[in-house]
């Protein structure tokens, strides 16, 4: 079987490792990048060839992976003037890592349809870490054949790679985990406040409760650098704010109550006011931190 032509855009912390599993498992891969020096960069490092446009890197490819910033970027990218529905041919696959709404999926779908291409909205869980060792989680929503197209190419960078439905199901996959991590998080930095403030050896205690019902991935990887109080790293608070502006856009469309999910996204709006918009996640505890200061 002749192996796909693939092409990747959209080269940051995630962007980045996740194509270059496909050139590290012998893919010539096509990039772009909105920031040239990025793409060149890549290409200096893996291999292959980058594209001045995505109309330009659409050419002649099977699977094109998008991995880039909002709604807006994905609309540009797919449909603009220099977007890859220009030159992508018929039978070709999109497959969007963005994390989106899932209207805009839905809305992709069908103008890519029109044009005889498929589209799958695949957002991804796992960060940066799981990008760069090809151990993520992949959520995908479209046709069933487009996925069977893309999911041995998708499987070089991830863990798991799931089918879930029509088109948007994979967007509304991602929320649901993002709903659970706010929430996990929250709870998390309240424990972890509340040990510090009595008194215990957090360390200790983290230790154990994680031998137990309590145990999470955000606790094994985050609760350490909670109790140091670092925060330079991971999924940063800007992104989380935009993940649940989508979860409660969605909410609103679809009359489900999420009110914890939203008082979450309030405590991330203090911790943006804190200056810490490009904190990761867990800095929620930090919010708790200012809270006990002021109260001294």
């Amino acid at each position: 079987m002749t192996a796909p032509r693939l092409a990747f855009v959209g080269l940051g912390a995630m962007g980045a490792p996740m194509a270059g599993h496909w050139a590290q498992a012998g893919h010539s891969v096509r990039v772009f990048n909105r920031r040239p020096e990025k793409a060149q960069a890549w290409v200096a490092q893996h291999g292959g060839v980058a594209a001045a446009s995505p109309a330009q890197l659409a050419e002649g490819v099977d699977v094109v992976a998008l991995c880039v910033g909002r709604d807006e970027d994905v609309r540009q990218v797919v449909t603009g003037p220099d977007g890859l529905l220009q030159t992508l041919a018929a039978g070709a696959v999109i497959v969007d890592h963005t994390t989106t709404s899932a209207e805009l999926a839905r809305e992709m779908a069908k103008v890519c349809a029109e044009r005889g291409v498929s589209f799958v909205d695949a957002p991804v869980s796992g960060g940066e870490v799981g990008a760069q060792k090809g151990q993520l989680t992949v959520m995908c929503g479209g046709p069933q054949a487009a996925f069977a197209k893309a999911e041995p190419v998708l499987r070089l960078y991830a863990k798991a790679v799931t089918h879930l439905g029509e088109s948007g199901a994979g967007q509304l996959a991602k929320m649901v985990n993002q709903i659970c991590i706010a929430g996990v998080l929250q709870g998390l930095s309240e424990a972890l406040a509340f040990g510090q403030r009595a008194g215990l050896d957090m360390p200790a205690v983290l230790k154990v409760i994680g031998q137990g019902a309590a145990q999470s991935w955000q606790m094994d990887q985050r609760g350490p650098t909670m109790l140091e109080d670092r925060f330079d790293f991971g999924f940063a608070v800007d992104w989380m704010r935009k993940d649940l502006g989508l979860v409660l856009d969605e909410a609103r469309r679809n009359g489900s109550a999420l009110p914890l999910t939203a008082l979450v996204d309030q405590f991330y709006a203090d911790v943006q006011a804190q200056g810490g918009g490009r904190w990761d996640t867990s800095s929620l505890i930090r919010r708790l931190s200012e809270q006990r200061n002021r109260q001294r």
